[in-house]
């Protein structure tokens, strides 16, 4: 057994590595995964429809193509969890929603099919709120996914269960998805690194873009897949196998050359680093923002950049956020699947679905994006780098969309949430990054920004950030009770 607990402790370069030279077994590493599921999942729920006689033929088959001397992939034997909004096939892919509670679909996505040509080995899919409309971590079709660090506390979402999957080692990296902070948010609140690329790095289909599956996926311009990882170098392995164009995607990036896992560790000296709090606006945590400002100082003594508080100085988007995703949402399709499982589905959708949307809040939203993203080039001209905290509060309590008070000051529930989706209004690419626990345990996480399609230069950021303030081997308190 402590063999076993070593093996889900690896990380997937490590993984990986040691399959390929056949020092350990595909199957033994996946039997190892599937014993720390069977004793942790029951407590925190992070998978919904986990496969894990699926996972271990597919380790056997791995192991006879490595005994037999053939090539195989840079992630080799590495257990994967995907996201339930992330179409597997043979799998089913139930989206958080009865809707598609018995859905199994007959391709992958893109980022799927990637990493099977990688050789990962698929555990199952991971829970995420109904069709990705709500940070929290529950949904109607499954239990609600729980934070590892405190059992009655929200992991975030929507990407929750793939968050806690790798943050409690069921597996060292998962599939997630962010649409307005779906994968830094749960990183940030569940003690992990989450990274969303510049918009089109990875391409994403089938999904909402393809007319047979509405809400699936669907936020056209704002929507990434990604990694969710205990180590930035094993989030830039996955970027290595995730990125590149695809032609079912038209918003995807030509390859230009990236070397996703080289050159991490140069150094950051002199770079121009703006430090903001509160995007000028918004309501935060004072212990948070205490943390975010002790983390951004060791960019300055330990890392040789040039901190300086400073904002882009727009006003809150909130609401033409909210607008911009009416407008990427197939209001017609999922209007109709609300009147068929009404009873069944999600509180906060329906309310949203049933908003009569105009179409000056839609273009509104537009022009709002447009004036946001003007305000960014022009801040990042003299900035290489944003810190802000990920979230305005560390984790909460189970079962709310969130705080109604922070700092003092009455909010609106989802107001914890305001650091991250105005980043995909822009496109940038952004990662959450562990900065510590709160007194009471609870992680903590920074998010670092980059200027469009400048993806090398966060990771690289979060790489040394990494190193100065490692993080790794942070694990909950739960799992010494469970093994």
């Amino acid at each position: 057994m402590e063999f076993s607990r070593e093996l889900v402790q690896w990380d997937a370069r490590t993984l990986a590595l040691q399959v390929r030279n056949r020092h350990v077994s595909p199957v033994e590493v996946v039997q190892a995964v599937i014993t720390r599921m069977q004793h942790v999942d029951p407590l925190v729920f992070a998978f919904c429809t986990p496969v894990p006689e699926w996972a271990l033929q597919q380790a056997h088959a791995l192991e006879q193509r490595i005994m037999r001397g053939e090539d195989v992939g840079p992630l080799a034997g590495v257990p994967i969890g995907v996201k339930d909004l992330i179409p597997t096939q043979g799998i089913r892919t139930m989206s958080g929603s009865m809707a598609y509670k018995d859905f199994v679909p007959d391709e992958d996505d893109v980022s799927v099919e990637r990493i099977r040509k990688a050789d990962a080995i698929i555990l199952g899919k991971t829970s995420a709120s109904e069709f990705g409309y709500s940070a929290e971590g529950k949904s109607p079709v499954s239990a609600a996914t729980r934070n590892p660090w405190n059992l009655e506390m929200t992991p975030g979402g929507s990407s929750a269960g793939s968050a806690v999957a790798v943050a409690t080692g069921m597996g060292p990296v998962a599939l997630g998805s962010d649409g307005g902070g779906s994968i830094r948010i749960p990183a940030a609140f569940c003690g992990i690194f989450g990274f969303k690329a510049s918009m089109g790095r990875v391409p994403l289909y089938p999904s909402g873009r393809d007319e047979r599956y509405p809400g699936l996926s669907s936020w056209e311009s704002v929507e990434h897949v990604g990694p969710l990882s205990r180590t930035v170098l094993d989030a830039a392995l996955m970027m290595s196998i995730l990125a590149g164009p695809d032609d079912r995607d038209r918003h995807s990036l030509p390859h230009d050359g990236l070397n996703w896992t080289g050159g991490l560790s140069d150094s950051l000296k002199g770079k121009r680093v703006a430090l903001t709090l509160n995007w000028g606006y918004l309501a935060v945590d004072p212990g948070v923002a205490a943390m975010i400002s002790n983390a951004a100082r060791l960019f300055e003594s330990e890392l040789g950049c040039i901190v300086e508080e400073d904002q882009p100085g727009w006003e809150d988007p909130a609401d033409a956020f909210a607008a911009l995703i009416a407008l990427e949402t197939d209001l017609k399709a999922m209007r109709a699947m609300a009147e068929q499982y009404e009873d069944s589905m999600s509180s906060h959708l329906l309310e949203f679905l049933r908003h009569p949307w105009t179409a000056e809040d839609l273009t509104n939203a537009i022009v709002a994006r447009k004036a946001i993203n003007n305000k960014m080039w022009r801040f990042m001209r003299q900035y290489d780098l944003i810190l802000t905290p990920t979230t305005a509060v560390a984790p909460f309590d189970l079962g709310i969309e969130g705080p109604e008070i922070i700092a003092g000051r009455r909010v609106p529930p989802t107001a914890w949430q305001g650091f991250t989706f105005p980043i995909n209004m822009t496109g940038q690419p952004a990662a959450s990054v562990p900065v510590g626990l709160t007194t009471s345990g609870l992680p903590v996480g920074m998010q670092i920004i980059g200027r469009r399609l400048e993806d090398l230069l966060v990771l690289q950021a979060a790489r040394l950030f990494e190193q100065v303030l490692p993080w790794q081997n942070m694990w909950p308190p739960i799992l010494e009770k469970t093994l």
